[in-house]
């Protein structure tokens, strides 16, 4: 192989992990979540912004909030995870590039002065930096489940305000019993890359 991670790195983060459908009762916990954020903020982003903003639904009142949010079919995953996170776009993310950007700090109203510029860029970089959450749980063997069914409007105005957007709610522990459905087929290489 042509990479410097080790196979059960590879096997860890990629091969081997899944979406996870069903977790064990062993608590999530905020050590960990520290954790996983400490590795996972070093993934790049445009201008180094950091659009991602995480809501961790720990108490069972904010739990049965958003589950009345989620699809039907996700509804009783939600319920039953250790730990769910909302994770949301936070579109006023310029303000903080002077902090970010210290070389440019003149880029928060050079590119980001128009609302619908820092929509578009807070949903394109904090979808990525969802991305990177996800493979920072896996790093911490704990499993991600993922879902965009939910009432996105419904969960921006139970959990969040106008400047932030909804991605995703992610339900996160160690994997239960049958938590695995099989594996679904993967494009291949030849279908997805192009040399020009």
């Amino acid at each position: 192989m042509s990479l410097v991670l080790d196979a059960a790195a590879q096997d860890l983060l990629f091969r081997e992990a899944r979406t996870a459908n069903t977790f064990s009762d062993e608590p999530v916990t905020e050590e960990q979540i520290q954790a996983i954020y400490d590795l996972v903020k070093f993934g790049p982003t445009a201008f180094n912004q950091t659009p991602l903003r995480i809501t961790l639904v720990r108490s069972p009142e904010a739990r049965e909030r958003l589950v009345k949010h989620m699809a039907e079919g996700n509804q009783a995953k939600t319920s039953a995870a250790p730990l769910v996170a909302i994770l949301a776009a936070d579109n006023e993310f310029h303000e903080e590039l002077p902090q970010l950007l210290p070389h440019f700090p003149q880029a928060k109203d050079a590119f980001f002065a128009e609302r619908p510029v820092r929509e578009q860029s807070a949903l394109v970089n904090a979808t990525l930096q969802a991305a990177y959450f996800i493979v920072g749980v896996r790093a911490a063997g704990l499993a991600a489940g993922p879902m965009t069914g939910l009432d996105f409007a419904g969960v921006q105005k139970e959990f969040l305000d106008a400047d932030h957007t909804p991605l995703m709610v992610i339900n996160i522990g160690k994997p239960g019993e049958d938590a695995w459905f099989p594996r679904s087929p993967r494009l291949e290489f030849d279908q997805v890359i192009t040399t020009v």
